[in-house]
């Protein structure tokens, strides 16, 4: 009896582990299948994790006004557009246009009547002329990229989604190019300053600018931005008879805020858990 007891436990046990087996192995597949999605198998998406506005395929329209406040001889107010498309929640393409209106003496700050002056009364300098640059139009096209999402908490009482973006780009700028000089030929107590157009000339500038979006909807955004028009002319020719051919780098910063307007209607958020 021992013997046959003996030759049957072998056996019972083989029996016990095939019974025990396909439960470990039907445990094991979850685990298994985790590992292969980790490896690859499994498609990865773009983390938006709680992004409360998607610009994804979406269209931008932006009216905007601002002013370029490096000028130090001719105020410049200006009103445009900014426009672009989202391949992507940080890349996109621009376009943006600005026109500042022409208003001639009105546009003098008071830096050029008082260097007008002084060469005037202090010297006696009847030639000297001081070059006045206005940019009236500008066309931008650029890359937008858009590094940062993030959210600040208002007090408390409310969470303010935004992004921060750079752009780079091409453009042209049409620049009213004047001299100012000296006229004594005007009523008493006002500015001595005399007006002479010289050309209208196009440049190529290379634009670079920062900005951000605050999201308010799904649709809409307010938007602040600042841009650099970098551009190569001659160096300012302060005596008409001294003809300057050098040449310089000049710099129109534009600053402007305005409105975003995105459509179509946002897509709604999808999550992979």
């Amino acid at each position: 009896m021992r013997a046959v007891l003996k030759l049957a436990a072998p056996l019972l046990l083989l029996l016990g582990v095939g019974t025990l087996a396909p439960e470990a192995n039907a445990g094991a597949k979850p685990a298994e299948q985790a590992l292969s999605e980790l490896k690859g198998g499994k498609r990865r998406y773009d983390v938006v994790q709680n992004r409360f506005f998607l610009k994804e395929g979406r269209f931008e329209v932006a009216p905007v006004a601002g002013l370029i406040p490096n000028n130090p001889f001719a105020s410049r107010y200006i009103g445009g557009i900014h426009g672009a498309y989202h391949f992507s929640e940080n890349l996109a393409a621009e376009g943006a246009f600005i026109y500042s209106p022409e208003r001639g003496l009105a546009d003098l700050k008071g830096l050029t009547n008082t260097l007008v002056a002084i060469a005037e009364e202090g010297s006696g300098d009847v030639s000297f002329q001081q070059p006045v640059d206005k940019a009236v139009f500008g066309a931008t096209f650029a890359a937008r990229w858009s590094p940062v999402y993030g959210k600040i908490n208002l007090l408390g009482e409310r969470v303010a989604n935004f992004d921060f973006y750079g752009t780079a780009g091409l453009g042209m700028l049409t620049l009213a190019k004047y001299y100012a000089r000296y006229d004594d030929n005007v009523p008493e107590g006002q500015p001595t300053t005399a007006l002479t157009r010289n050309e209208t000339k196009t440049v190529v500038p290379v634009t670079l600018g920062v900005g951000l979006n605050f999201f308010v909807s799904s649709s809409v955004a307010f938007k602040l931005d600042a841009r650099n028009y970098l551009y190569w002319d001659s160096q300012p020719q302060y005596d008409p008879d001294v003809p300057n051919e050098e040449g310089r780098i000049y710099n129109n910063f534009v600053a402007t805020t305005g409105v975003s307007v995105f459509f179509p209607k946002m897509k709604p958020r999808q999550f992979d858990f």
